[in-house]
């Protein structure tokens, strides 16, 4: 099985959906024959018409469901799901990404992955390798109003993820004709770097020792990336880590 699952862990998803489901020419050189799809949350798919634009960038529901049946996809060239001249596909996800939006400020690189197994259970289940991926620069495109831990913001912030699954953000951004507040993306330089893929044994029943061995693989893999290349992407770097929680 040929099928990767693209582990890519950022706070907003714009360097990804840039190079998986927008401008591809780039994914195209480096991966031929790789059908790149982004998964997103289920709910996203019940509004008609951002249901039908969504699919068309590349998009498919991150359930269980669905991701089972794109990592279990024939990868005969001859059959019929390959006519477009694909012969596997490459699911991307951001776990815990709604959490790690309410962390999201510059500078500051926290992950939330220590509790997130799943992915890792549904890779073994398929057979599919992990390939983790970071993104710099994804965290200083926005600023949010300050939310630390303990404040009222970031209790009602944490009630409303728990009852929908969105992180209601306060961000700050720029405007159109000036820099100082408004609700565009700041002009900064976003890098997406992908690791070597953790291969996997197929198993329909993960034995929960395996998964804590590759789910840490995972982990190390997303160190590695993000101290091997902070001093080409981050300015000032020398003291900043990444933190996984």
């Amino acid at each position: 099985m040929m099928t990767d699952y693209l582990i890519n862990k950022i706070v907003m998803s714009t360097g990804i959906s840039n190079n998986m489901g927008n401008h591809i020419v780039k994914w195209l050189e480096l991966y031929p024959g790789v059908r790149p799809k982004i998964g997103t949350l289920d709910m996203h798919f019940f509004t008609p018409i951002m249901r039908e634009l969504l699919r068309l960038w590349g998009l498919v529901s991150v359930s269980k469901e669905s991701l089972m049946y794109h990592l279990t996809k024939s990868n005969d060239p001859k059959h019929p799901d390959n006519k477009d001249g694909f012969t596997s596909n490459a699911v991307a996800i951001l776990v815990g990404g709604a959490q790690e939006a309410l962390d999201s400020h510059p500078g500051r690189y926290i992950l939330t992955l220590k509790r997130r197994k799943g992915f890792v259970k549904l890779a073994i289940r398929t057979g599919s390798p992990i390939v983790p991926s970071f993104s710099f620069g994804e965290v200083d495109i926005f600023d949010q109003v300050n939310n630390p831990p303990d404040s009222w913001l970031r209790r009602f912030q944490s009630l409303t993820k728990k009852l929908t699954g969105i992180s209601p953000l306060i961000v700050l951004g720029r405007g159109f004709f000036q820099y100082t507040f408004g609700l565009l993306p700041q002009r900064k330089h976003i890098v997406q770097v992908v690791g070597a893929p953790i291969e996997v044994v197929r198993n329909n029943n993960p034995d929960p020792a395996y998964v804590d061995e590759i789910h840490q693989k995972v982990i190390d893999a997303l160190n590695d990336l993000f101290e091997t290349h902070k001093e080409k992407y981050i300015e000032n770097c020398k003291e900043l880590h990444l933190v996984i929680t």
